[in-house]
């Protein structure tokens, strides 16, 4: 396998009262807890050339997964670069839109994600290094629940408040169309409304510029 398709779609719940009431929907479902943990993300603005990034990346990556890290660094669009640690796991993470969203907020994407064996800070500065800079940096709390082939989180995120994903992965591109049409059919049926990607971009946007007022908090903002 080369590479796979992530789709995902995002509704925000804002309230914690939201979020449980969310859990509740899906424990009627019986739905399997798969655990909870913390995360740190960090988003990096990469230049147009990741060349340099490939050659210093690829040393700590598995051979068996090069290939298909070389195919989205050379062959995607619109790179989102982000790290995260999530209780103790340190991962690289590249990704580039199939659809009409970007790649760091969108319901279709390409992606690649492999852990790495460094520290969080030890990335960031080979990243650095590479010629990203941050855009900014993240926190939340996850709560991640498995529905058959559907993965659902339910996260508090610094700035965000609470926020709902229901995510597949295929491996075959023809199939994107119809999982959307499944999640948005679930979703539905749980009572909650998709975050439309231009609301979301604007949180995005809002958040990239102030993340040093939310990251590591519980503050939250409103756009709207």
């Amino acid at each position: 396998m080369s590479h796979t398709y992530e789709i995902e779609i995002k509704s925000l719940l804002g309230s914690e009262e939201n979020a449980k009431a969310l859990k509740e929907q899906l424990n009627e479902k019986e739905v399997e807890a798969v655990g909870t943990h913390s995360q740190l993300n960090h988003y990096f603005n990469s230049p147009g050339d990741l060349s340099e990034l490939e050659k210093e990346i690829l040393s700590h990556i598995p051979e068996e997964r090069r290939d298909a890290l070389r195919k989205i660094i050379e062959e995607g669009e619109d790179h989102s670069v982000r790290t995260r640690e999530a209780d103790g796991t340190v991962l690289f993470i590249i990704k580039a839109s199939i659809d009409e969203g970007s790649s760091a907020n969108t319901v279709s994407r390409i992606e690649f994600e492999e852990e790495v064996d460094m520290s969080l800070d030890e990335l960031d500065q080979l990243l650095l290094d590479s010629g990203l800079t941050y855009q900014a940096k993240w926190s939340r709390e996850r709560e991640e629940f498995r529905l058959d082939d559907t993965n659902i989180t339910i996260d508090k995120n610094a700035g965000y408040g609470y926020l709902a994903e229901f995510e597949k992965v295929v491996e075959d591109e023809e199939k994107v169309p119809e999982v959307r049409s499944d999640l948005a059919r679930l979703m539905d049926e749980l009572g909650v409304e998709e975050l439309s990607q231009d609301r979301l971009e604007r949180m995005f946007a809002h958040y990239n510029e102030n993340w040093e007022e939310y990251y590591g908090t519980d503050k939250i903002f409103v756009i709207e």
